[in-house]
């Protein structure tokens, strides 16, 4: 008897889990819910349904055919909306916070107000406001600003001072126009330093973390542009960064563990999941940006890929509370993702063109699939970050050189970051992070 898996997801972060889960020796029978037709998890699924990820009565109808044994939930939206609870009325483990667990993501307010109590020196300072009053006054206190709406906002809803916004006025017409469509907006310290993600896996207690990457939100070369989901990402051989030190993750690690003992104290409930905290290294020391409830896009295709134990029974050992950390293993190799979007991305993406990948190699690099369509053997993009190219190597120069030879031989109305994962650009976070600590 295999194991039957229900994979909710979409964009190429579900292609990449759909592969860690079948490549375990549990023989693995998937059954994909998605908002698309994703051509790479089709491959990989006994069957593939298609519709809402939020639409909760079509969730259940394909459960309840299903029976599985356990689910694993991709994307925040479902998880910020109770996908975990649904499924736990069916008497169906999750791998995947349940909805009041996942605040943790889908409430910067909730986050902020946990970690002030739990673990406050790894918070900046900050203010919660539901309206406008005060905003201004709580700016003028701060040597730089960053305004957050509360809610999930797709990576995209973040704006820093000197970056998207100037002065005061700018931040507080911003403000203005978040509390039109949220409760709440939140008004932090912008903080100097090196971000990275530090992926872990938990049961509620325990906390076993992956390897460690840093992703690149803007949208074009030598960090210009307007944010995105992550146009790509790096990992080292050595499951350090070039920035770090063993100390930094150390510390990392044990915050992760707070926010889950944490999470543990506030609700009674144990959090199981992904456990993802987006880290600065400042002079300050490790501050937290925030935390997600799920695995990172593009972060995911840094970790997974050079799993070596099996994700399935990580799985388990999170739905049964008894996770270790020989749960997970991950090989000496540096990988480097980088990401197809079409010409336009983020802000006014060509639509339904075609990305030719026949020239490409696959078996020297990793392709995942996201915002694509596939007709008559011919891939189309809908408008969002197409694919994934992940470049694995004994170093981070030679994982570089796979992404990029291999991206070089896609066609279309496509662009890419060249520079993710090269000297160049590692080199300048080296000296950034060195200026920052003086």
């Amino acid at each position: 008897m295999g194991v039957r898996v229900l994979l909710i997801g979409k964009t190429a972060r579900s292609h990449c889990i759909a592969e860690a889960l079948k490549k375990s020796e549990q023989n693995v029978e998937l059954y994909s819910y998605m908002d698309t037709k994703n051509p790479g998890v089709l491959k990989l699924s006994e069957k593939l349904e298609v519709a809402d990820t939020l639409d909760f009565v079509k969730v259940k109808e394909f459960a309840e055919e299903v029976r599985p044994d356990f689910a694993f939930l991709g994307p925040d939206d479902p998880i910020a909306a109770g996908a975990a609870d649904i499924l736990e009325d069916m008497e169906i483990p999750s791998i995947g916070p349940k909805k009041e667990l996942a605040q943790l993501e889908s409430s910067k307010s909730f986050a902020r107000e946990l970690l002030a109590k739990y673990c406050s020196s790894a918070n900046p300072d900050f203010e919660i406001f539901e309206s406008i009053d005060g905003v201004e006054e709580f700016i003028e206190t701060l040597d730089g600003f960053v305004i957050k709406p509360d809610g999930l906002t797709g990576g995209k809803g973040v704006k820093v001072q000197g970056e998207h916004l100037q002065g005061v006025d700018d931040a507080v017409k911003y403000c203005e126009e978040v509390l039109k469509t949220h409760t709440q907006v939140i008004v932090e310290e912008k903080l100097e330093g090196e971000e990275f993600s530090l992926q872990s896996l938990t049961d509620g207690e325990n906390v076993v973390d992956c390897v460690v990457a840093q992703d690149h939100k803007r949208a074009y070369e030598d960090d210009k542009g307007p944010n995105t989901g992550g146009m790509g990402s790096y990992s080292c051989e050595n499951h350090l960064l070039p920035f770090l030190e063993k100390k930094h993750l150390e510390e990392a690690h044990n915050i992760s563990v707070e926010v889950a003992e944490a999470l543990l104290k506030e609700t009674g409930e144990r959090y199981k999941g992904v456990l993802y905290g987006n880290f600065m290294l400042t002079n300050k020391g490790l501050k937290i940006i925030e935390y997600n409830a799920r695995f990172g896009d593009p972060e995911a295709m840094n970790v997974l890929p050079i799993l070596e134990t099996d994700f399935v029974e990580a799985c388990y050992a999170i739905i049964e509370n008894r996770l270790k950390p020989g749960h997970l293993q991950f090989a000496d190799k540096a990988t480097v993702c980088k990401y197809i979007a079409p010409k336009g991305y983020p802000e006014n993406p060509a639509k339904g063109k075609e990305v030719d990948i026949s020239e490409l190699n696959a078996g020297d690099v990793n392709v995942y699939y996201g915002a694509v369509n596939e007709k008559g053997g011919k891939l189309r993009m809908t408008g969002s970050r197409a694919l994934a190219i992940v470049g694995i190597g004994n170093n981070l120069a030679e994982a570089e050189r796979k992404a990029q030879r291999a991206i070089e031989t896609v066609k279309g109305e496509v662009f890419y970051r060249k520079d993710i994962g090269t000297a160049k650009l590692v080199e300048k976070r080296v000296r950034h992070m060195k200026d920052v600590l003086g």
